[in-house]
């Protein structure tokens, strides 16, 4: 058995893509769209992924499921499932990817108190946990004393 991807269904493909790709800097690597099934399929890699996900059926990636709307125009309304619990990526540094998404409209959901670990949304309420590589770095502010927001 081979671990493919994680599927996520996404209400806005437009504000999906916006979010992981150009805010979080996943790549996209194939799209499919099925007109008889009346859906997209985009799947994407971490940077660090994207090379060996061009050549092997091995790299983890998130496939994004956009259903096209109805015949009536609606949008079919999916809730969060109880058993999916986060998306989990390793980045270089933490505090600067953080606040490189604090600066692009993103809500740091838990900050990166302890130099290691902190938890954001996309726009679809999917929780995200950013680790920081290797050790943790060491405490800093803002990060030190700023306040968990919401549910993550």
């Amino acid at each position: 058995m081979e671990y493919l991807h994680s599927m996520i269904r996404v209400h806005d493909l437009d504000a999906a893509l916006d979010f992981f790709v150009h805010k979080l800097g996943l790549v996209e690597m194939r799209r499919r769209d099925s007109e008889k099934g009346r859906f997209t399929l985009v799947f994407l890699a971490a940077k660090g992924d994207a090379e060996r996900a061009e050549t092997e059926s091995r790299s983890p990636m998130i496939e994004l499921t956009y259903n096209w709307p109805g015949e009536d125009g609606e949008a079919e309304e999916y809730g969060v499932g109880r058993s999916f619990g986060h998306l989990a990526y390793q980045v270089e540094n933490i505090y600067e990817l953080c606040q490189s998404l604090m600066d692009a409209g993103v809500t740091i959901h838990r900050p990166p108190r302890d130099g290691r670990m902190a938890f954001i949304k996309s726009p679809d309420g999917i929780s995200i946990e950013l680790l920081q590589k290797g050790e943790a770095l060491p405490i800093q502010e803002p990060w030190a004393s700023m306040p968990s927001t919401g549910r993550w």
